[in-house]
């Protein structure tokens, strides 16, 4: 009895596991993709709206190695409700090869949700990237501001992946 009931937890968490660090059918990750480019600040342009996001301005991510080999994800974002800063600090690790851009993310303890690198500059200037889920979407740069014809090729490229690209938000960067 107490073998089949770890045996259930084993599955289940694996399946939940799974869920958490999974694809959005259709969505690929970037291939060649290098850490090291990739580490640095970079400014959210738009996103999806989420509670731990909302109302927030000025959000920035910023990468670093960690000692473990993982990376330091630290997010920030401006209440302007609040009139205060709020920020958060997570960690990622790659969920297969270090050259795709598939990473687990967690700010909550042992929870992880995929960070999905499904496009990116070749300068590493901006990157479209998705969570687990549909529900999940942002357009980050390495600058507070990208072109409008970026904007339009990230709607776009959103759009014909299944995103609701209505429910855009984009960010105010400008202090």
């Amino acid at each position: 009895m107490l073998r089949k009931l770890a045996v259930s937890l084993l599955v289940f968490a694996t399946i939940l596991h799974a869920a958490c660090t999974g694809i959005p059918q259709g969505v690929t990750p970037v291939d060649n993709f290098r850490l090291e480019l990739y580490l640095g600040k970079w400014y959210e342009i738009a996103r999806l709206d989420h509670s731990f996001e909302r109302g927030l301005s000025r959000v920035t991510a910023e990468y670093s190695m960690r000692d473990d080999g993982g990376v330091r994800v630290v997010n920030r974002g401006f209440d302007a409700e609040k009139g205060k800063w709020q920020q958060a600090e997570g960690k990622a690790y790659f969920v297969g090869a270090p050259n795709v851009g598939h990473l687990k993310v967690s700010f909550f303890g042992p929870f992880y949700g995929s960070y999905i690198i499904f496009d990116l500059d070749k300068d590493y200037r901006y990157a479209m990237v998705a969570g687990p889920s549909r529900s999940y979407l942002w357009l980050l740069s390495r600058t507070p501001t990208v072109d409008e014809a970026i904007k339009q090729r990230f709607v776009e490229r959103a759009e014909s992946l299944g995103f609701d690209t209505r429910s855009l938000i984009f960010v105010e960067q400008a202090p």
